[in-house]
Formats: structure tokens, C-alpha cells, sequence
């Protein structure tokens, strides 16, 4: 039986050739490619974005063969619109690459060289360092005792406790920590590595300590619903997959409890993860296998923010003459 076509995308801006093969784009980019539904959302939203401004810059609804025809200028025009729009340059980024994916797709397909596309720089996207946590800091997170005070059931908060726990003391992504089902996670004394899907379906090893294990099985046996071997670890208040969200909750409101800035959040325990091994010896290969980093030039950065650790101790500490 053959897959059911996408249902045809709606434009108010561009005549149905272009929704066609949008749509086709779109689907083309699920199914072959692979990106996820977030990416596909993101790159449908910043064409239509762009299809709506070349409507208004041209007074009329684009089509497929005026869209092939783009001018440099034309383009320049939009990432000037998004720019005043305070869009940051990451996503300025994101929407150029989605216009030249579908710039490819149309070229592929035989409809037209849309050339403009590569003529146009990328923007420039600052480096931000990641902003590690305190040693001191990132193991009281995982606490359960700091959240003592909230009217919140005991078992709760053991759980949101041995979940920052695996995101610091495993550096684990926080859908990664999530996605880990009871079978994979030993007892106490019964192992040591975790077994983690990663970005692209990626599995990897990971160090787990047992004070974490503890953390987790302290859980497992306050949960009031059943954890078969195949099911997810960690479950919401009603008994289904915890989300993300509310590892985030739990994280600001310990925020205030310890006095912690905007910058704690649950990704930010990986981060520290990294930073406190780095500043301890570690080795960056090490630690890129570790982090699940396809490219060691990711891990990188984080020799950024040592070095940044390293010259505040020695501008602290070095005799002046």
C-alpha cells in the first residue's frame, strides 16, 4: 500500500506551484533526510515568512518562476526585514539554510536555478560560551532536601532530584536523561554505564556514579506507578513520560531557593559537567566521546571557558611586582 501524500500547504502569498512543492520539500526532508519535526516547523515557517515579504516587496503573489528569479537584493531585503525584527543571528542563519535547501530542492526537480541564494553571506553568529555552574552549586541541585519547603509530593522531588543528578554527574542532554527506559539503568552495585541515544539516533556509553544510582533507585522505589523494563524511567505526576518542561520548573524555582542566576538551567549542568572535568584533567577527546559530540571542534569551547577560569585565578592569585 503506497504512503498517503502530505496534504497540500496553503499560501496566501504564492500561487499553488510554489505550495506544491513546498509541501514536496517539506516531505522530502522528513523522509529522506531525516530532520526532525522541529527543524521541518522551523524551515516552513522562515520560507513562509519569506514568501509573505517577497508578496508585499513585489505587490504580487509569487510564483514559481518569479521565486527562481530572486535577485541578491531581494533576499538581502528580507534578512533585513527579520533583522530589524530583533531575530538573532542564529536564526537568521537557520532561515537562509532552509531557503537554499529549498533553492536546491526546486533545482533538482528541474524547476529553476535560483542563484541569488549562494551569492549571500550567512550572518555572523556570535560565540557564547556556556555558563557552568559552581561545583558546590551543581551538586545541591540534586538535592532532594533544597525542595524540602514546596508542597510537592516526596516521590516528585526525589525524581526531579536524580534527574539533575544523570544531567550533571553523567552530562546527559535532558531528552536524553528522559528517554532512559528502567531496563537501562543498573541498581546499585549492579553497574556502572549508562547506554544513551543521542542526537540522530546516536548511542553511546556513559560513566554513571553510584551516589547517582542511589539517587535514581531512592526514586524508583517512592514512584506510585508501575516502571515496567520498557517503559521510560522517569514519569509525570500522572503516571505518563515526564516532559522536559518540568525539569525546567524545578530548575528555576531552585534558581531562587539558591540565589542562582538565569543561566542555571537543566543544560547548563551539562555544561558544568564538562567545564569540571576539563579543569580536572580531563582529556577533550575523552570528553567529546563522553558528551556525544560529533565534532571535537563543539567540545572545544569549553577550553574557552577553562581558559576564561584559568586567567581569573591567575589575575586573583599572580604576585605583582
Amino acid at each position: 500500500m503506497s504512503k498517503a501524500a502530505a496534504p497540500l500547504i496553503e499560501l496566501a502569498s504564492a500561487d499553488p506551484s510554489i505550495a506544491q512543492e513546498m509541501t514536496r520539500w517539506l516531505s522530502h526532508l522528513g523522509a529522506e533526510r531525516r530532520l526532525s519535526p522541529k527543524t521541518l516547523e522551523a524551515y516552513g515557517r522562515d520560507l513562509r515568512q519569506c514568501l509573505d515579504f517577497l508578496c508585499a516587496h513585489w505587490g504580487e503573489r509569487v510564483t514559481l518562476s518569479r521565486f527562481a528569479a530572486l535577485e541578491a537584493t531581494d533576499i538581502r531585503a528580507f534578512m533585513a526585514m527579520r533583522r530589524a525584527d530583533d531575530i538573532a543571528g542564529r536564526s537568521l542563519m537557520r532561515a537562509l539554510a532552509g531557503l537554499r535547501s529549498f533553492g536546491r530542492f526546486l533545482e533538482r526537480e528541474g524547476k529553476g536555478k535560483v542563484g541569488a541564494l549562494s551569492a549571500i553571506r550567512a550572518p555572523k553568529v556570535a560565540k557564547t560560551l556556556p555558563k557552568p555552574l559552581p561545583m558546590a552549586s551543581a551538586k545541591r541541585l540534586a538535592d532532594a532536601d533544597e525542595r524540602a519547603g514546596e508542597e510537592r509530593e516526596t516521590w516528585v522531588l526525589a525524581r526531579d532530584a536524580a534527574v539533575m543528578a544523570l544531567l550533571y554527574g553523567s552530562g546527559l542532554r535532558i531528552s536524553e536523561a528522559l528517554g532512559l527506559k528502567r531496563r537501562e539503568v543498573p541498581r546499585p552495585g549492579e553497574g556502572d554505564v549508562l547506554i544513551v541515544t543521542g542526537k540522530g539516533n546516536k548511542t553511546r556509553m556513559v560513566p554513571v556514579l553510584q551516589n547517582v544510582l542511589a539517587l535514581v533507585q531512592e526514586y524508583v522505589a517512592m514512584c506510585p506507578y508501575p516502571l515496567p523494563a520498557e517503559g521510560p524511567i522517569f514519569l509525570g505526576a500522572r503516571g505518563g513520560p515526564l516532559s522536559p518542561r518540568i525539569i525546567q520548573l524545578a530548575m528555576e524555582r531552585l534558581r531562587g531557593a539558591l540565589g542562582l542566576p538565569d543561566s542555571a538551567t537543566p543544560h547548563a549542568l551539562r555544561h558544568s559537567f564538562a567545564t569540571h572535568l576539563l579543569s580536572r584533567g580531563g582529556d577533550l577527546r575523552a570528553i567529546q566521546e563522553l558528551l556525544g559530540h560529533s565534532s571535537l571542534s563543539t567540545t572545544q569551547i569549553y577550553t574557552g571557558i577553562d581558559s576564561e577560569r584559568l586567567l581569573e585565578v591567575y589575575a586573583s592569585a599572580h604576585p605583582r611586582r
